[in-house]
């Protein structure tokens, strides 16, 4: 299946001279999956709401300061190419051109729409991400929205004192809230409403109660789900609990699975590639391939690395977050660390991942074991 009946050619489009408070204003209004941003009427890149959220820049900064690049897919082009492509951009949204000219979008939105009737075949279990990030229900807007920005997700799910689910506080949920109350005042009116509004907690802001999806539901019913009510995920939790918080299952996560390879190589995604610098895909594939054959009985189907930078640089090298999370045949396994540069970054990561991925081996060894005795003594 190609995108040629998937791409739109109606988009949201801005000037890259255009001032950021326009590009906010029209996120407020319309609620588009990005913007398209150009400069004399050629393509210059995207512009997305988690960006705007995940800056400080002013109203009258220009667009081309916030402008990301995105990848470019032709009409034509495969779905799972696109979906891949869409993951490792680590966009929502992407620019579809038609003979060298840009000709519309496409959006995660309108692939998972497509693709629905192909989605029976999976669980939420199979492609879920564990082990998610939280926010306790006391925990200020300001250390919300740091955590969202260091973290680069866009939904936290929001726990009480024993841990269990209370609600959740996403992306779309600061920003309709701080545009709310920031329009309750007029300009010059009490002074430090900002500060106050940052020193808010979670639990003022946060959603509830709260959208999920249990371990062993569909992936279509989830999507339908997202796509129905606007969701960009669902807190996942066990089927006998509803506030256990097992992780969260994002339109990501269904793309990532949508574009799984069946090649005799391990299927590696690398989410933000465009950070991966010294490193190639190739040799990041070896080194995961290294650590899982040190655990023959770990068959790796797919391995997502996702690259973040920080803002903090030294000597001029950023300070990258790296995350590599394996999908085997024993279940998950990850690992994550931080370095200047995405090299420095991938090793202490992939160190973390072998430690663990050795761990879990002594652990299946010593139930293994455990097993073996117990037998014997059920024999005697």
């Amino acid at each position: 299946m190609n995108i040629a009946d998937i791409a739109t050619p109606d988009y949201v489009e801005l000037e890259a001279e255009s001032e950021i408070g326009k590009a906010r204003s029209i996120f407020e209004s319309d609620n588009p999956k990005g913007i398209i941003v150009t400069r004399a009427g050629e393509y210059e890149g995207v512009l997305t709401q988690k960006q705007l959220l995940r800056s400080h820049v002013e109203d009258h900064t220009k667009v081309e300061t916030l402008t990301k690049s995105a990848p470019k897919v032709e009409r034509t082009a495969d779905v799972r190419d696109v979906a891949r492509a869409l993951v490792e951009g680590g966009t929502k949204v992407a620019p579809v051109f038609e003979s060298g000219t840009l000709w519309g979008v496409v959006d995660q939105d309108r692939i998972l729409d497509a693709v629905l009737e192909h989605l029976d075949t999976l669980t939420v279990g199979d492609i879920y991400t564990e082990n998610v990030v939280s926010v306790p229900e006391d925990a200020t807007l300001g250390q919300v929205i740091n955590r969202l920005r260091e973290h680069g997700v866009s939904r936290l799910p929001v726990v009480d004192d024993d841990g269990l689910l209370a609600g959740v506080v996403t992306t779309h949920d600061v920003v309709e809230f701080a545009t709310r109350n920031v329009e309750k005042t007029t300009r010059g009116d009490r002074s430090g409403e900002g500060d106050r509004l940052l020193d808010l907690p979670a639990s003022d802001v946060m959603s509830s109660p709260v959208a999920t999806a249990t371990m062993g539901g569909s992936v279509r019913e989830a999507v339908e789900r997202m796509l129905e009510e606007d969701y960009s995920g669902l807190v996942v939790t066990p089927v006998d609990d509803d506030r256990a918080v097992e992780g969260v299952v994002t339109k990501t996560d269904v793309l990532r699975a949508l574009s799984y390879t069946e090649e005799d190589v391990m299927d590696v995604q690398i989410t933000n590639v465009d950070l991966l610098d010294t490193l190639s895909r190739e040799s990041v594939r070896t080194s995961i391939e290294e650590i899982a054959d040190k655990y023959g009985k770990m068959q790796v189907r797919h391995a997502h690395v996702r690259l973040h930078e920080h803002k903090e640089k030294l000597r001029g090298t950023p300070l990258i977050q790296c995350k590599i999370r394996l999908r085997t045949n024993r279940g998950q396994v990850a690992g994550s660390g931080e370095g200047y540069g995405a090299e420095q970054a991938f090793n202490v990561a992939l160190d973390k991942l072998e430690r663990n991925v050795l761990e879990r081996k002594g652990v299946e060894s010593d139930r293994e074991y455990e097993g073996q005795l117990l037998r014997k003594l059920g024999e005697l």
